[in-house]
């Protein structure tokens, strides 16, 4: 009886697992479909038809004001006024990763080629945050950055070596110290931090950054004292740098996030995290802190 009971129990985790599985490849399948009608639509320059694939409470970083824009009247608007500067404008995608936060939420990343008018192109990775509501999956908000790539593994690094030295910032009681340095063969770029209320130092950790020569971009991953890795991508435009992060927590779960540092001068730089998702839920944005050289 104990055999067959084992056997039983064995045969449900194997039935149980498929049906997931099945059900997560249908949801990617819906999530394909929903990309490759929204690609569709901007390439036929159809305002209402591409806001159709979002939220109402949807949020877009504008590609013309770099501000962001929420809404339905507000996102028809700014595609309006995008078609309206570059008529002709063509769209591909490819994705490259549709990750499942939770059975409502995903995350997808991938590379897109815009056709211009003029025949020039410009290339971008972006991370689109896709929530299920009564059926359909829908667009909360994307995220899109613009790469350049030098030619060698230390001259990519080279674009973050403003970031270079030791940096502080001290808001109430809380104090944020972080040591920014070369690695000793300047191939990778190492970042430690500690975070202390008063006395208390409440957590720490280290995070190195470097050039994925088969990615094409550079990367970094992020330890720290309360067991969280972080694994991110680094894209350039508009005199800032985005990170698309992935996160694992100590329990297993996991979570996602954009920040966005903002070189200022020599002294000073911002940092802001946006589109943060962490064990399926939404959080809000983090205001800018502004950060400065000690």
């Amino acid at each position: 009886m104990k055999k067959i009971l084992q056997v039983s129990l064995f045969l449900t985790a194997i039935v149980g697992a498929t049906n997931s599985l099945a059900q997560n490849a249908s949801e990617r399948a819906a999530i394909e479909s929903a990309v490759v009608s929204y690609v569709k639509a901007y390439n036929a320059q159809d305002a209402k038809a591409i806001v159709s694939h979002w939220l109402p409470e949807g949020v877009y970083v504008s590609r013309l004001t770099g501000e962001q824009v929420s809404g339905h009247k507000a996102l028809e608007q700014e595609f309006l006024a995008l078609f309206e500067e570059d008529k002709g404008t063509h769209l591909e995608v490819s994705t490259e990763s549709i990750d499942f936060v939770s059975p409502n939420v995903a995350i997808e990343h991938g590379n897109a080629l815009v056709t211009h008018a003029d025949k020039t192109t410009s290339k971008s990775n972006y991370s689109v945050v896709y929530v299920k509501r009564e059926g359909r999956w829908l667009i909360d908000r994307i995220s899109e950055e613009t790469a350049d790539h030098p030619d060698s593994h230390h001259a990519e690094l080279q674009a973050l070596e403003w970031m270079i030295g030791d940096w502080v910032d001290v808001i109430d009681d809380t104090k944020v110290t972080i040591e920014c340095k070369w690695t000793k063969n300047k191939n990778f770029i190492s970042r430690s931090f500690e975070i202390s209320h008063g006395d208390q130092i409440e957590s720490s950790g280290m995070q190195i950054i470097g050039w994925d020569a088969k990615k094409n971009h550079i990367r970094s991953w992020l330890f720290d004292s309360n067991c969280t890795v972080i694994e991110g991508v680094w894209t350039h435009s508009k005199e800032r740098w985005i990170v698309q992060s992935v996160a694992t927590l100590a329990d297993g779960a996991t979570g996602s996030a954009t920040s966005v540092f903002r070189p200022i001068d020599d002294s000073s730089y911002g940092w802001q995290k946006i589109n943060r998702v962490v064990d399926g839920q939404i959080l809000p944005n983090l205001d800018e802190v502004i950060i400065t050289r000690k």
